[in-house]
């Protein structure tokens, strides 16, 4: 028997509830894994809240991020005591999820552990840390580089905002940060940002075409922040657009891209295919200072899953919640 937080809805209406399940309970997968550790995402808690349609089966047991260690094999690449670390495809939406003592997988979906985390600290990253690397790998990918100018980066006090602070401000890069949290300054300065804007100068509809002020940005916002950063981007620069914390319209004009040639690179960690995904992962390795997680780490059992997701959504969490799965 293992712990597990399921989602259930039917007559009586929506229910997350932490349940005991059995192995034989669990979904077909070629590999059988005891989870260590999970994470809250804003797709979970959306999920766990029932606050978006994420959930496509039911029920279904929560959580798209995991991280442990293989039981059972019969995958060529795994064996019994391998350590691994899950995000995405599918898994809390139409597969049952990690917030689970026990999952089966496909072995195909997952990325080797890297030796410089634990699975606490790989669930610190998440697939937030993780679409953040990706982010920053389309940075690079589109030339921007440090020394460049201002790098911004949009709700920054959150898990993906958070981690690309640190990321981007460990390879030297002019981070600016942007959160309706500026009580905050401090905690994103120690991250690596050099300096804090108030979310407010971003989320008011705008001009088409604004000053020109980034040299590239990380927006994981969406609305009218992701329409007004693109409209201050420099030209020739790139907006990484992973997320829609504010919004999933993009209520903006050709204008930045025709003239002023800047990118839209569109992010999605869900379905990226395993060699990206080893690639974010050990630029992870490389790329984030261990030290800084624990800044942006909170722990919680599964029992408190529920009321933390709800948190999440109000824009009450700070950085990272890591998930212990007893």
């Amino acid at each position: 028997m293992f712990k597990a937080l399921q989602l259930n809805k039917a007559e009586a209406g929506f229910s997350a509830a932490v349940v005991e399940l059995e192995d034989a309970q669990l979904p077909a997968g070629d590999v059988l894994a005891r989870i260590e550790h999970s994470t809250l995402n804003y797709k979970d808690a959306l999920a766990i809240t029932n606050k978006g349609p994420v959930v496509r089966a039911w029920p279904m047991v929560a959580g798209i991020d995991g991280a442990g260690t293989v039981l059972e094999s019969t995958h060529p690449k795994w064996k019994a005591g391998d350590r691994f670390v899950h995000n995405g495809w599918g898994l809390g939406e139409t597969r049952w999820g990690l917030l689970s003592g026990h999952a089966r997988l496909q072995g195909d979906w997952l990325v080797a552990l890297p030796a410089a985390f634990t699975t606490r600290q790989a669930m610190a990253i998440g697939t937030a840390g993780y679409t953040a690397m990706l982010c920053v790998l389309a940075l690079e990918q589109h030339g921007a580089k440090p020394g460049d100018g201002e790098v911004l980066v949009t709700g920054a006090t959150g898990g993906v905002g958070s981690v690309a602070t640190a990321i981007l401000g460990r390879l030297g890069y002019k981070v600016v940060a942007a959160t309706g949290k500026t009580s905050e300054a401090a905690y994103l300065q120690k991250l690596g940002a050099s300096s804090v804007i108030d979310r407010a100068e971003l989320a008011a509809p705008g001009k088409p075409l604004q000053k020109e002020r980034w040299a590239a940005v990380v927006d994981p916002v969406g609305s009218h922040t992701l329409a007004n950063a693109s409209a201050q981007t420099r030209y020739g620069g790139v907006v990484a657009a992973c997320g829609l914390a504010q919004g999933a319209d993009f209520p903006a004009t050709v204008m930045p891209f025709i003239l002023r040639g800047i990118t839209l690179a569109g992010i999605d960690s869900v379905m990226a295919p395993l060699a990206r995904r080893q690639l974010a992962w050990d630029r992870l390795a490389r790329d984030l200072d261990p030290a800084l997680l624990e800044t942006i780490t909170t722990e919680i059992s599964l029992e408190q899953a529920p009321a933390r997701a709800a948190d999440l959504l109000a824009g009450q969490v700070r950085g990272r919640l890591v998930v212990t799965i007893a």
